[in-house]
């Protein structure tokens, strides 16, 4: 659980500058960004009384929608809420926008993902691309992040469970679900 609320707020920070930066705001004091989390905790507590399984986290296809439309003001958000709302109350209307086929998502996806992945590449002009160290550690964490997840998710296909196979298939779940995923693993490297 502590390893979920990590992801969480290291997914948050992260979706909260680049919406920052995507909407030509000033960069946000660590006080701002404290807030923000804080309230998210305060969300997923409120989802855990109400028994949701997903809990409440960033979407950060909010902010790749923010980079293409160049809209950051909150009364389109404030709008848009209305309409979930209502496609959410009447069933045929929801109907509407479920029947949009997969790929019109998908492509949505590579497009919204593309231009948060560059928010978070466009970071490195702050850094010293000079030094050696810098170019380690970016090279280390990218060569890791893509190695180890890798292992991970080859060695589950071949023998059905992953690297890390105890008695306790929560404590397994625990370690392999998170270091199969490259972003993770990238990170905390």
């Amino acid at each position: 659980m502590m390893m979920t609320s990590f992801i969480a707020i290291v997914e948050s920070t992260g979706a909260f500058i680049a919406a920052s930066r995507y909407a030509s705001a000033t960069m946000i004091p660590p006080s701002i960004v404290s807030r923000g989390i804080g309230w998210q905790g305060i969300g997923i507590l409120l989802d855990s009384f109400f028994g949701t399984a997903n809990g409440t986290s960033v979407a950060v296809e909010n902010v790749g929608l923010l980079a293409v439309t160049h809209v950051g003001s909150r009364r389109v958000v404030q709008i848009s809420a209305g309409f979930m709302i209502f496609f959410a109350v009447l069933g045929k209307f929801g109907a509407l926008f479920a029947s949009i086929p997969l790929p019109i998502f998908a492509g949505m996806y590579c497009v919204f993902f593309a231009y948060v992945g560059a928010c978070g590449l466009s970071f490195l002009q702050f850094c010293n691309l000079n030094s050696f160290r810098t170019k380690f550690i970016l090279g280390f964490s990218f060569f890791i992040g893509i190695s180890v997840p890798q292992y991970f998710n080859e060695y589950a296909s071949v023998s059905g469970h992953g690297p890390v196979h105890t008695g306790a298939r929560w404590f397994n779940d625990m370690i392999n679900v998170p270091f199969s995923n490259k972003p993770f693993v990238a990170g905390l490297v």
